[in-house]
């Protein structure tokens, strides 16, 4: 049974992101969780190398490995489904 991500998760991950990436003008709150974080509407405007720093952060914090690119590419596509993989692979606490 999947273990369904937390809104604290989410905000979390928000927070890893941006202080990942010194990001200091857009307020947590303001990104969608469901928007993509690449292009699109979000309020942060990422490119690719934004995106090998958040998988390096994310692998450093919840101990989960990103290995296949194109798996990656998919779970970085926006809060939401960074923490359903998140949610579903880090090793219980």
């Amino acid at each position: 049974m999947a273990i369904e991500p937390t809104d604290e998760l989410k905000l979390e991950i928000k927070d890893l992101i941006m202080s990942t990436l010194n990001i200091t003008d857009v307020d947590p709150n303001a990104v969608s969780n469901n928007e993509p974080l690449f292009g699109g509407n979000n309020a942060l405007t990422l490119d690719s190398v934004d995106g090998i720093e958040i998988i390096m952060a994310l692998q450093r914090k919840y101990n989960v490995r990103l290995n296949d690119q194109n798996l990656a590419r998919h779970i970085i596509q926006s809060i939401d489904t960074i923490a359903e993989f998140i949610s579903r692979e880090r090793p219980a606490a």
